[in-house]
This record gives C-alpha cells, structure tokens and sequence, in this order.
C-alpha cells in the first residue's frame, strides 16, 4: 500500500465545507463515545454495541428538528467517525492504546469520507473529485492516474489536506553501490559516514526556531485568554495562533522533508546499514542538548530507515548503546576516555588521529556480532 497526501487549494466556501464536515465528524464521534460509557458494562461486544449507537443516532438523533443541520452534509462522514470509534475500542480492549478521548475543536481537525459505490478512479492534474463532497483544486498535481475508495481530510496551520492510499507493485531492487556503512549520529554534523560522507543538519530549521522565539517575545504581553477563567482571546491574539502555528508547521516541513530525503538516498546507495542504538529520551534529559537533539530527529530517522528495508532491500541494525564507538580507536581498538567537547580522536596508544564521529563510524561498521542486532518493527 502507497500513500499520498496532497495539499488543497480552496476558496473561503470550501474551506467553510471542509470545517463544517470536520465538526460533524468529531461531533458524531463525541457522541459516539458518551453513548458507549453508558453502556459499557452492558454485556456484549463492541462491534454490537456501535451498531447500536449507529441506529439510535440515524432513526432518532437525526430526526429531531435541532439536529436538522446533520442532513445537509455528507452521511459518509458520520459512518466513518462510528469506523474509527470502533477502531480506537478495538485497539484499546486488544491492549494496543488507552481508552479514547473526547475531540476537541482545537485539536487537528480530521475526517473521513468514501465512496459506497467502490473505488474511484483518481486522474492525474491538479483537480481532484472527492465522493460526496466534490471536485477541489490542489496546490501540486496528482503525480498519476490511480484508484482508490477512501480519503482523508484534514487541516493543519489553516490548510487543507487530502490523503489516500492505492495499491502499488514493489520494484526490483538493483544494486547499491556500497555494501556496507556505520552511520553516527551527532549535533554539530547530523550524520559521519565510514567512508568519509557527511551530512549536515539544514539551517532553516534553526532560522525557522529563531524568528518563532521573537514572534512568541514580541506577542508576550498579548490577550491570549484563558477558558478557565472565561478570559477571551483577542483578535490580535487570535492572528498570534495561526502565525505559530504556520511557523509549527513549517519547522515539521523542513525536518520531515529533510529525514525522507536522506533516509531515502541511503536506502538507495547502501546495503547493510549500522547505526547506534541511542538513548534519544536519555539525552533529552540535557538540558544543554535537549533542544538541538529534538530539532534533529534522531528517532524519525532510525524508524525511517528501518521502515524503508522493505521498500529497498536494504538491511538496518543497531549496534548496542554501551559499545565504545567513540572511544575507541578504529585502528588498534584502543579504548581509552573522551570528553563530549573533544571532536577529535588521538590514540594514545598507536599515534592515529581522526575526527571523533568518522572514527565512530568506522567503529560502527566493524562491530562484533555480539553487539549488533537487527532493527524491526517497534524497535
């Protein structure tokens, strides 16, 4: 399965639509889950109970005159908001989440909608039709015709998504050029290759933090309002939270744009890839790093590589946290003590001299068996 998400370009009407489904959508959820606490000790499964709550809200919820707005939108909306209720009880009694919650309205606004009719087909351009809503336009083109039956809306930093999944054959994996690499993972240079590469972390992630800090400095003495103190927000302030959130969301671009990127040119050009095993929450805790560790995403790219074996053929393992890779020397394996300020190693034993993170790598590469171990799913 292939998913694709696409950005729309819509007009004040249409994104009025979307938000009027998406409040729909959270609402038939909403009330979805009150209904289900009531009957929960009511024996029975879940599957019979929200078809339960499905008829109480379509021959008796819908029909009442205050509820008369539910008519005029998209029923496939209110079918796939019970589908996912469903879905989220189903995980939660299986022991894979917590209990659902109740949505909120400044929460990420989502919904889902399908065709009853089977799958659709969806024409490459920049125009997209989607079932019971209609034919939207799109910033970028829909890179090829395809089929699909189901399609996700949603919207974050005010602008409207649309995403769905087709089936895709897998192709032949060719050759990559290196057999094999050890990656290591740093703050001032992102990634230090075995055989010399390095990678550095993109730049506008930090101008993108910088101009956020003074917009949060200059707006420190703004209105913002607090609901428990039934303090409104101001209409400035309310200006304040979309440009944030614009800035939110440009950071997330630049650092998921990046990570794909990478992980996929690796995925590409090598076969069998090591990385370290880091204790990316263990060094959160410093509050020295915190920031540039979290600004760097070491654990999207491990799950990104790791992700991408199947889709590449490569091979990805973790070499264990406790191994030496930085202090010890990849000539003669010396081990002897670094400080974290010391980017560059020399082996008191044998005279080599090397930058830190191109000696750990190396290090990585050459691990014993006994320390390395392959990178599955949920690792």
């Amino acid at each position: 399965m292939y998913a694709i998400k696409l950005e729309l370009k819509l007009n004040n009407t249409e994104q009025t639509l979307m938000a009027q489904h998406a409040g729909f959508s959270r609402f038939v959820y909403n009330y979805g889950l009150a209904l289900y606490q009531q009957v929960i000790d009511i024996k029975g499964g879940v599957n019979k109970k929200i078809s339960a709550i499905r008829k109480v809200l379509t021959n008796f919820t819908k029909k009442k005159p205050s509820f008369a707005w539910m008519n005029q939108l998209s029923s496939r909306v209110y079918q796939n908001a019970l589908i996912g209720l469903k879905n989220a009880l189903t995980r939660f009694f299986k022991g894979l989440g917590e209990f659902p919650k109740f949505k909120r309205k400044k929460d990420k606004a989502s919904f889902t909608v399908d065709s009853s009719n089977g799958q659709v087909t969806v024409w490459s351009g920049k125009r997209i039709k989607i079932p019971t809503l209609g034919t939207f336009r799109l910033a970028e083109p829909v890179p090829f015709t395809c089929a699909t039956q189901t399609f996700t809306l949603s919207r974050v930093a005010s602008k409207w998504y649309v995403s769905f999944v087709i089936r895709a054959n897998k192709l032949p994996v060719g050759s990559m050029a290196v057999e094999k690499v050890g990656i290591d993972l740093g703050v001032k240079t992102f990634a230090t290759f075995s055989d010399g590469t390095t990678v550095e972390s993109p730049s506008s992630i930090k101008q993108a933090k910088i101009k956020l800090a003074k917009i949060q400095w200059r707006n420190r003495h703004k209105q913002l309002g607090n609901r428990k103190q039934g303090i409104p927000a101001s209409n400035n302030a309310k200006k304040f939270y979309k440009r944030v959130a614009r800035l939110h969301n440009r950071i997330t671009n630049i650092r998921r744009d990046f990570l794909q990127k990478l992980t996929t040119s690796i995925s590409r050009n090598y076969h069998h890839i090591r990385i370290e095993d880091l204790n990316v929450s263990g060094m959160m805790a410093n509050s020295k790093l915190a920031d540039a560790i979290g600004n760097l995403g070491f654990y999207e790219f491990r799950r990104q590589l790791t992700y991408k074996q199947s889709m590449f053929g490569t091979v990805v393992e973790l070499v264990d946290r406790w191994f030496p890779s930085s202090k010890m020397c990849s000539d003669c394996g010396h081990i002897q003590p670094m400080k974290l300020s010391d980017r560059v190693f020399r082996c008191q034993e044998c005279g080599a001299v090397k930058c830190r993170d191109f000696n750990a790598a190396i290090n990585l590469e050459n691990a014993p068996p006994s320390k390395v171990r392959a990178a599955g799913p949920g690792t």
